[in-house]
Order: C-alpha cells, then structure tokens, then sequence
C-alpha cells in the first residue's frame, strides 16, 4: 500500500501496491532525506541576483549511475562527469552552476569543467574523480572562472548549506523548485529516496534534457541501480516534452551511499520491486513537474495509450501526440480539435488500423470507427480549460501501454525563447 505524507494535489496516483511493503511519499522532501547528504547554494554571480552555485555532497563515496543526454553536441560538465564516474561507479559530492552550459566551449570549456572539479575536490579533501560537475544555461559562452571559482572557495560555508538553496540555484527559466522523497521498509531497514530535478525550456529528453539528480542511502549494486534508472527513464522522463528540443548538457544521476545497512540490492533480491516503485515514483514525479512547468504553459497534458502491438509502438503514439504543436495549441485554446490527435497517430511510424481506434478528451470519447463521435462541443471545451487535461488512445492491437506529458503551448513560450539571451 501507500501512505502519503503532505498534499499531492493529484500529480501521482497510486493504484497498485507491488508487494505487501508500504511507500511513504513526502512531498516535502528532497535529496537531503536519505542519511548521510547535505546540499547548498549561493550567488557567485554567474546570474544577475539568482543563486547560480550549486552542491550535494555525501559522507561516503556513493554508487552511482547515469543517463545522459543523446544530443551529438555533448557539453564539457557531462564528458567530465562520465569519465569520472567511469573510474570506480561512485562519486561523493556533486557542483552544478546555472546560468550558462559551458557547451560548444572547445577545449577552453573542458579545462574549466575540469577546474570546477578539482576545486570543489579540493574543498571537500577528496580525490577529483569523485565529484560530479554539471552545467545548464546558456550555449557557447565560456564560464566566468573567476567567479566560479571564488564561488567553489565559499560554497561549503554554513550559512549557504540548505536544500532549498541547491533547488533553486539549478534553476535557468523554471518558475519553481521539483522535489519529492520516499521511504520504505527493506530488511526491516528504513530506506529513504530523494530526488529534485530543474527544466523548463528545450525539453523533449532522449536523454535528457534537464538536470535530475536523486539520492538513496540504499545499498545497492551499481549494475542493478543503472538498470533500474535507464527502465524507469524510459518510462518517465523519456515520456515528457515541451518543445522538441533536446539540451547539449543535461542528465540524471542517482547516487546511493548504502547508508541505511540494508543488505544489498539486486534484482534477486525479495524487496527488489519495492525499491524500484519507489524510484519510480520519484522520477514520475519530477518529470511531471517539469512538464508542467513547461516554458509559458498554463495546462499539464497528459496522453495514455492502451491496447499497441508492443512497448515501442504504445510510447511512439503517446510521444508523437504529446509533441504535436497543433495538439498544444489546440489545448491552449481549448479547441476540441480531434484531428490533429488523429493526425499524429498517423505520423507516428506506428502501423495502425483506423477504423479500430478510439480517441477521447478527458471522459468525453471524440473519435471511434474511423467517424467522428457524437459530442457536445462546449462540454469538451469546458473540459479543456482544466489544468490538468488527459487525452486517450485505444488502439486495439495488443496489450501494451504507454503515457506521455507534456504541456500546451502558448503565446508566453514565445516570448521567454525570443529573449532568452537578454
């Protein structure tokens, strides 16, 4: 079963248990839940007045793993980040700024990314390899070292040690912190999973196009948990898009310090499932959020698609809907227009017999037997100024299913992308 600690307001729902354990969700939490991490922020004036400074940090050398963007142009922080987690699977302690990528930098941006790393290394008294480094914000502008740097001297000060502070100094044109933790009973230990994530603007991940960071103080095997995290990304936040835009930088890390003494986990182990539920949840959450809080939107979407002939197909459908820009504008101006539903599901790549499938908006089903269905209009319109709007697919071709979010697109995306330098 699960528990809920704090106010959802609907984001995740719940429906299934997946052994007799109970998952905890604190709304309220984040990545400074599981035992053994501390997290920070400041202005070192990579921004204006915004905190741009960044730091999780954990008391051991934590197992780790990675997803990371599949964009050609790979920026600087993340070359640096997978050659160091590639040494021994762990890292201790991670530094991110906002406010500029440090991407298509050249060699000038490699050696900043590197210096980045062997300054907070130093901070903390650990070996480079251990930190994590990354970067979101502007493309093609070096980092302003000299601030950076005096930032990473300062950084571990008591006064800028808070989880609030690291959530918001990885913003870039995000207009509020994604958080969410949970906690759950494995080998009558309790084991806690916290994550807090940022993105906004270019979101159409593949992966990814954000930055996602989750902590665990379970023990855990490296290969297990990169498993666990590249299934569950698929299902999430490969499952979300705001403008089609995959990033140069961003990425998903998972770090697991082993402080709650369970015995390891493996996908042999007993509680195995319960574990990856909870990791689920998690990233669901997140990547709902950043949907939602998509560049202008006023509207979460969301697109189930039952009934496809295989996984692939069911999440090609629920993608190609979710990422049609005359569905998002439909949506936006609460127009009932299923034919662009329709048209994307043929778009999709995905052979599909028309005459069996089934659209609907929210409860009201719009299109059934290669027709029209009969509706009233102003009832779906009045459905579609919801905030929270679903859309449903039935294909009748086979037993797999898939769902997507996203959000719709409005005058104000436009505005935020058109002056996004100045």
């Amino acid at each position: 079963m699960y528990r809920t600690k704090g106010n959802l307001k609907g984001e995740i729902q719940l429906t299934q248990a997946t052994s007799t354990n109970e998952i905890v969700i604190i709304e309220e939490g984040s990545v400074t839940l599981p035992k053994g991490y501390k997290a920070g922020g400041m202005h070192c004036g990579i921004k204006r007045k915004r905190l741009d400074l960044g730091y999780i940090v954990s008391e051991v050398p934590a197992t780790t793993a990675g997803v990371y963007t599949t964009n050609t142009f790979q920026a600087a922080p993340l070359l640096v980040t997978q050659e160091s987690i590639a040494k021994e699977n762990k890292i201790q302690a991670i530094i991110v700024n906002s406010g500029n990528a440090n991407a298509c930098t050249g060699e000038q941006g490699l050696l900043d990314a590197f210096a980045m790393q062997k300054g907070f290394a130093s901070q903390l008294g650990i070996q480079d390899h251990l930190v994590a480094v990354t970067s979101t914000g502007v493309i093609g502008e070096l980092l302003p070292m000299d601030k950076v740097n005096a930032g990473i001297k300062q950084i571990l000060n008591k006064d800028n040690e808070n989880e609030n502070n690291f959530m918001n100094a990885i913003l870039t044109t995000d207009t509020c912190i994604k958080h969410l933790a949970v906690q759950m009973k494995i080998d009558g230990k309790t084991v806690s999973i916290g994550g807090t994530s940022k993105g906004s603007g270019m979101i159409h991940p593949n992966m990814a196009t954000m930055l996602g960071f989750v902590t665990t103080d379970a023990n855990i095997a490296q290969e297990d948990l990169l498993g666990a995290l590249r299934d569950i990304t698929n299902q999430t936040f490969n499952m979300i898009t705001v403008d089609g835009d995959t990033s140069t930088n961003d990425m998903v890390l998972v770090m697991a310090n082993g402080l709650a003494d369970n015995e390891p986990l493996t996908k042999d182990h007993p509680e195995w499932n319960i574990f990856k539920q909870g990791l689920k949840i998690v990233c669901e959450s997140l990547a709902k959020k950043i949907a939602r809080d998509g560049e202008g939107a006023t509207k979460l979407v969301e697109v189930q698609v039952n009934g496809a002939y295989s996984q692939n197909a069911a999440s090609a459908v629920g993608k190609a809907i979710i990422s049609s820009n005359l569905v998002k504008t439909a949506i936006y101006g609460t127009d009932p227009n299923w034919g662009r539903i329709v048209t994307a599901i043929g778009y999709s790549g995905v052979p599909v017999e028309p005459n069996a499938i089934k659209v609907a908006i929210g409860p009201f089903t719009v299109f059934e037997n290669g027709l029209p269905s009969n509706f009233v209009e102003e009832e779906v319109k009045e459905y579609l100024e919801s905030e929270n709007v679903k859309l449903s697919v039935e294909l009748n071709q086979g037993k797999y299913n898939a769902t997507a979010w996203g959000c719709d697109l409005t005058y104000d995306y436009v505005k935020i992308n058109a002056s996004y330098r100045t």
